[in-house]
């Protein structure tokens, strides 16, 4: 079964009196353990997408499924719940709070979640060994460069265990050679089995997925495969 199965997905936005088609009957299968790029100029609906499968937003028509729910059947405070437990989001400006330390910021999804104290931060602190920051815990974001907070942003992702990590331009805001590290904890994170969704404007970064969709002007206009797998 799909873990995200879209079907004739359209998103619309009125601006003033005339109506912007953002997605234009889209149809996507991710199967689990996938490793997806979505691609394509300024305006063709790489982030509308993204925003749709994070449950960020509603579409306008068409039905989707996350993990075998369908997700216009849900109230707010579904969506909020099945954005905490199943996806994990990796954004480009990092969205860490930046007064509290990288413990405290990758222990959030489990506040949310009502795990205990001891466990948060046990399982806060697998995450940030795991993504190469053990001696970094107690460090706020202004103290970390920009490679070190997405490794923070990272591990903050993952801590739910989410059945997806949705990734919205993760390199944008970092040189090529973070950028080659941060990638490459996601080429092992997919090969350990973790499905991804990544949106990226650059190229050699979508490479490194395992199938690349373009958009252009709210509709799919061609699927490739990467080449640095």
């Amino acid at each position: 079964m799909s873990v995200i199965s879209m079907k004739r997905i359209s998103k619309n936005y009125e601006m003033g009196e005339a109506m912007v088609h953002a997605l234009r009957e889209i149809d996507l299968e991710v199967e689990p353990g996938e490793f997806l790029a979505i691609v394509g100029p300024s305006g063709s609906g790489k982030s509308t997408l993204m925003n749709l499968i994070g449950c960020l937003d509603r579409p306008s028509g068409g039905e989707y499924h996350l993990d075998g729910e369908r997700v216009s059947d849900l109230n707010d405070d579904e969506l909020a719940h099945i954005r905490n437990k199943k996806i994990g989001f990796v954004f480009q400006t990092f969205n860490l709070l930046p007064r509290t330390n990288c413990l405290h910021n990758v222990e959030l999804p489990l506040l949310y979640s009502n795990v205990a104290r001891r466990e948060r931060e046990r399982k806060a602190l697998e995450m940030l060994t795991r993504v190469g920051l053990a001696e970094r815990v107690y460090h706020n974001p202004n103290e970390l460069s920009g490679g070190e907070r997405q490794r923070v942003a990272i591990a903050r992702a993952l801590v739910n265990d989410p059945a997806i990590v949705l990734a919205d331009e993760p390199t944008g805001n970092l040189d090529s050679r973070t950028g080659t590290e941060i990638m490459t904890i996601f080429t092992e994170l997919n090969k350990e089995g973790k499905t991804i969704v990544l949106v990226t404007h650059e190229r050699y970064i979508a490479d490194y997925s395992r199938r690349i969709i373009t958009l252009r002007d709210g509709g799919v206009v061609s699927e490739d495969v990467g080449v640095l797998r």
